[in-house]
């Protein structure tokens, strides 16, 4: 499974911003699709993700402000809502094909910036 995110960008504090993902290959393997984001000097979080049969989960740091949402094989998204600048990291798009919540794909990132 190969996964490419729309370009990041900068946004203002209290902003708003969507991020796409469009998965290719053996997209009907997927069983989960998520987002994970990392600031410099951070560990690797998980931000929000879907399971195919339906199921969320979210970041409780996101919760109420980001969307996780996924229109069909092929593409993932995330409405970030509210944004602050804690939200400045890099996103990375993930999926799994395990029947988990474990990803064994993953995107290049793109990198989001808010501004205060």
């Amino acid at each position: 499974v190969q996964l490419v995110e729309s370009e990041g960008g900068v946004v203002q504090a209290g902003g708003s911003l969507r991020l796409s993902c469009a998965a290719s290959g053996s997209i009907f393997s997927i069983t989960v699709m998520g987002w994970y984001r990392q600031a410099p000097g951070k560990e690797r979080e998980l931000v929000a993700a879907i399971r195919s049969g339906g199921g969320t989960v979210y970041a409780d740091s996101v919760k109420g402000r980001f969307t996780i949402s996924r229109d069909n094989a092929k593409n993932l998204y995330l409405q970030m809502n509210s944004l602050q600048p804690e939200d400045t990291s890099m996103y990375y798009c993930a999926a799994g094909t395990s029947g988990t919540w474990r990803m064994d794909s993953w995107g290049k990132g793109t990198l989001v910036t808010v501004s205060s």
